[in-house]
Order: C-alpha cells, then structure tokens, then sequence
C-alpha cells in the first residue's frame, strides 16, 4: 500500500442510509453522538439501488419536479442543518436520483427557511437518457442478457465515481449531491479529499472503496442482518455505522457510544461479501478492488480493524443503468386458514388465473405475460426443502403482469369473490380491490468514459471534472476449485449454520451468497461440501444458471455467485424475494456432513 502522506490523521464518516426507507433516526444520531469522545466529519446517506432508480423514473413520469429521495430533504436534513455548521460536519449524499438539480433545490430552499447558509455542489453527467436513440442505432444489447435496446427507456444514468465528490468538496461544498454513483463513491471522495489521495493511487482507493462498501447499507455493519441476530441486541436503538479512517487506508467500524447494535468482526465480514460479485475483480469506476486478502479483527468493544484491501487500474467504461417501460402489474392477497390452508391457498390463485384468463378471452384480450401464485407460510422458496408438514394459516399471493391496465382491472375486481365462492377460511384484514401499476425494469450496459462529460455545478458556476481515460483490461479471478475435506466414515450431518456464516443479495438476476467459516479449519468442510454443483442442486428449483465459487483466504470464506436465480431480479421479479435477500437463510439450512467428534462439539 502506497506511504501514508499524513500520519495520525483520523477521518471518521457516518453511514445515515442504507436505501431509500431507512430509518429517520439516523441522521440526528450520527450527528448528535460521539464515538470515543469525537464527532464524524462527514455524514453520508447511500439512497439508490437499482429498484430505487425504477422507483424514481415512475415518479418523475407523474411529476418532472421529482426524481430524488425526497425523504432526504424532507426528513433527515430538515432534522440536522441547524446543527451541521456547528460542528463542522460536511453532508455527501446520491439523494439526487434522476433529478439532482431538483434535490439541491429543494434542499436549499429548506435551508433558507430555517435560516441556514449552505453551499451546494450538484454532481452532473450520470444522466445520457438523451443518447439512447444513437446508442440503439449503434446495436447496444443489456450487458447480462444480450437483449436489444428497449423502445420505452425512462431513464438512463451511468454509475460515477468519487473523483467529482472530492473536488466538489475542495471547491468548499458544505452538501454534495449526486445522481447515480456507485454507493461506495459517497465515502471515498471525502477520503480523497482529506487526504490528498490521487487516481493512481489504486490500493488506497479500494481501501476507501471498501470502507464505503461497508458503511453503504447502514446498519448492516452493526449487527443487522447478523447470522447470529440473538447476539445482537437493543435493535430499536441500533446505532449507525462511524468508520475512522487513516491515511494509509486501514480503518476501524465503530458506532456511536450508548446506541444498540453491535460491531462484530463476523457480522463485518458478512458486509463485505454483500452482493460484490468477484471478490478479486469487484469493478468500480476509479479501482478495480481485490477484497481476498482482506483482515477483519476485533479490536475491542464495537470496534472492528479492516486492512487489506488491493486495487488495480480502473476499466476504460461506466456501468450505465436503464429503466424501461414493460406494461403493468397487480398482486392480490388473501388469507386461508384451516386444515390443508396450503393447498386450498394455490387452489384458490389458480382459480382467479383461469377464471380472469377466460374472461379476457371474451373480451379479445391477450392472455398475462406473466403470473405466479405463491403460499407465503408454507415455505413457497425452500421448494423440496420445506418442512411445513399441514399448514394451517398461511396467504395466498397471486401476482401477474399485462401489457393492458384494463386487463389487470378485471384481475383486481376478482380477488375478492374468492372470499364467499371457494375455499373454507377465506379471509383477509382488507379485502379491498389491489391497484395496477406501471411495470419498470432494468437494462444495464457500459459506455466508454471518453463518451460522458462529469462536473458539478455550484453557485451558478459549473466545474467539469476530467477523469483518467486510460483504462486497463478487466481480468476476472479464477473461481476456487478447491475440493476441501470429504465426508467420511463415522461422519453425520450437521446444518451448514453451525460451520459458517452467511449473507446474501442481488446483482440483477445474479444470487450472492457470501459464507464464512466460524473458525479457518472449517473451512475445508465447507469447501467440501459446498461445491459449485451442490449448491445449485440445493437451489434447483430456483436457479437456472451456473453456480461459482470465489475463494477470500483472508477471512476464510467463499463468495458464491448463483447465475438466472432470481426470476428477472429486481422489479423484474415476481417472486416474494426478487432481491434474494433470504438465500442465505436457505442455505444456512443445508445439511453438511462432519466427523462425529466435530458433531458432538458443535452440539454443546
């Protein structure tokens, strides 16, 4: 790792959000506590998944005023700008969606009726919906699926950067705000900026990358979504994640003092291994970061070391991610209760398919694209793995998609009647009729860097902001074929839980299953157990693609990427976990075999 250019200098950042909906408690918590006797410098709000950005285009479609996370503004700034100025805290937030200008504005208005003087800087050039009827014409294709540019693109925006965020910041910028840049951007362009780290610099900048990676979903980094939950207490008052950086890259997860929560090493690992794909070629706008030798240790009380990360040069292009217009959808909901609920359950949302599908047939209308009836209470996901035996309460839902709003009015209007035609114990809390809404989804590709123009505009000044173009061939990791320990005589099997913990997330389609070893020498066992072929036989009835193992020595685990395993991903899906946020729970459940005196210990 590149000299440490200003020894002792501590950088402490908050992380108020991990998508749009987190808690509005955050801010006022980052900014009002201490950790260790010190306040964050800068607080930092990540508000744009990719479901995020489908959700904006829909509303900037039913008002061009919006676009942004306006809780942004209307919840967590409102309740922190009177005391930022105070103690110095500067605000770095992609709060701007597709409407960045509108975000700043919005904001500074807010800050002028409260009296607050404010600079700030916009993030400009992610948007190139303007280019899409030249890139059609160019033959563009989805980077995962190949398909052709869609006719009724909504939105286009390419995923920046920190190199504008820190300039914007060295300009004077008291708020940044951006539109889609990568999460980790929003904290690693005040790295760069405080400490003077440049593009070339590539191991600092995926040290910095890695910090923000760890802080971008907020709590997730103090004990949420933890394996092990019931180690982790006082989840009302869950503090926040403060990393406190140094120059050389390394940095400390902590929290504020006296907040709930917990900062523990496992639960960090498990953060880091959430939804990076190829963890020695996790892809980023200024680094391409290598995590497979990464250190995480507890250092004490809440406070977790990460040291290790690598980087190498960044590619030549930027991610670019569209949202596009592909009919309606409606979901309808009903409650069964009583012996054989299951299946009274699927009965009933077949019947509502073949009924509105007869009507529709009257009318001349086209039958769905698409329909899926699950049982939510009769583990619908675990498919052969569920273990409900007779349930006898669980919800019908019956989801479908059409390219006609009128037809899914006549599949709303059919929802109800199941209440008084067909099964015993048909209820619901509501059984008011479910609305049509506009189906939005998702097109990915790349376009060279030397195509965008990026800057940031501050009182009524507009900087460009010129990024290194020179970029090197992207070399993926070859995926881990190691065999590890076998089972043998005298073994029995254990569920995989007791050997490892796990986390698990979206890339699109793609399932990300990060599994890490409690202690390095179970690792072989895992290995062992957990090959690329076993976990897709274990995911039959849920993935379609090929399964991939990446090995992460550095903290004894494997990072599994499961290929066409989430129905579409994102809005695309129809499943109840279209982001495969449960997989991991799955595959926690699945039964590995240990040598008997291992068994007998992991019993006690």
């Amino acid at each position: 790792m590149q000299a440490n250019r200003a020894s002792g200098k501590v950088v402490r950042i908050g992380g108020a959000s991990g998508f749009w909906g987190d808690s509005a408690v955050a801010a006022e918590q980052l900014v009002n506590g201490v950790t260790g006797g010190a306040r964050i410098d800068y607080l930092v709000f990540d508000y744009l998944a990719e479901l995020t950005m489908a959700i904006l285009a829909s509303a900037r479609a039913k008002k061009p005023e919006l676009g942004y996370a306006t809780d942004f503004v209307d919840v967590a700034m409102k309740s922190v700008l009177p005391v930022l100025g105070r103690h110095g805290i500067k605000v770095v937030s992609n709060a701007g969606g597709i409407n960045p200008r509108g975000c700043a504005d919005a904001l500074a208005k807010l800050a002028g009726e409260m009296g607050v003087s404010l600079k700030i800087a916009v993030v400009e050039g992610d948007d190139v919906s303007a280019r899409i009827p030249a890139l059609r014409e160019r033959g563009l294709k989805d980077m995962f699926t190949g398909e052709p540019v869609p006719e009724r693109i909504l939105s286009a925006n390419a995923y920046l950067g920190a190199l504008p965020v820190a300039q914007a910041l060295a300009a004077g910028a008291d708020v940044v705000i951006t539109g889609r840049c990568v999460d980790s951007a929003v904290t690693l362009g005040p790295l760069m900026h405080e400490f003077g780290w440049r593009a070339g610099d590539h191991d600092l900048l995926a040290a910095g990358s890695l910090a923000g990676h760890i802080i971008e979903c907020g709590c997730q980094a103090t004990g949420g979504l933890h394996t092990d939950w019931e180690n982790v207490p006082d989840w009302a008052n869950i503090g926040y994640p403060v990393i406190e950086c140094h120059a050389d890259g390394g940095f400390v997860v902590t929290k504020p003092d006296g907040t709930g929560g917990r900062v523990l090493a496992p639960a960090v690992a498990e953060q880091m291994l959430y939804e990076i794909g190829d963890p020695g070629a996790y892809v980023l706008p200024d680094v391409v970061c290598d995590f497979r030798e990464v250190n995480i240790t507890q250092e004490g009380d809440n406070r977790v070391r990460v040291t290790g990360a690598r980087g190498k040069p960044p590619t030549d292009s930027y991610k670019v991610s569209a949202t596009y217009m592909d009919g309606y959808r409606c979901a309808g909901t009903l409650v069964i209760i009583g012996i054989d609920a299951a299946a009274k359950a699927r009965r009933t949302g077949e019947a509502i398919l073949e009924r509105t599908r007869g009507m529709f047939r009257k009318l001349g209308l086209p039958d769905y694209s698409a329909a899926h009836v699950e049982v939510i209470g009769a583990e619908t996901s675990y498919g052969p793995h569920a273990r409900t035996g007779a349930s006898r309460e669980v919800m019908m839902r019956v989801a479908v998609n059409h390219a006609s709003k009128q037809a899914l009015e006549i599949f709303a209007r059919e929802i109800a009647p199941a209440g008084t035609s067909w099964s015993p114990g048909t209820t619901g809390p509501a059984l008011a009729r479910p609305s049509a809404s506009p189906l939005i989804k998702q097109f990915a590709f790349t376009l060279p860097k030397r195509e965008i123009k990026i800057g940031f505009a501050m009182g009524g000044e507009t900087t460009e902001v010129e990024v290194p173009l020179g970029g090197a061939s992207l070399v993926q990791t070859v995926p881990d074929a190691a065999d590890g320990s076998s089972s043998a005589a005298g073994s029995r099997n254990v569920p995989l839980v007791r050997l490892a913990w796990a986390r698990s997330g979206d890339k699109g389609n793609i399932s990300n299953i990060g599994v890490i070893a409690r202690k390095p020498e179970y690792l072989p066992i895992i290995q062992g157990a957990l090959t690329p072929a076993a976990v897709k036989a274990y995911f039959a009835h849920l993935v379609r693609g090929e399964v991939v193992r990446y090995a992460l020595p550095g903290i004894h685990a494997c990072n599994f990427l499961l290929y066409d395993a989430l129905d579409g991903g994102g809005t695309a899906s129809m499943r109840m976990d279209p982001l495969g946020k449960g997989m991991a729970q799955m595959l926690l459940d699945m039964p590995v075999a240990v040598p008997e005196a291992l068994a007998r210990e992991l019993e006690k």
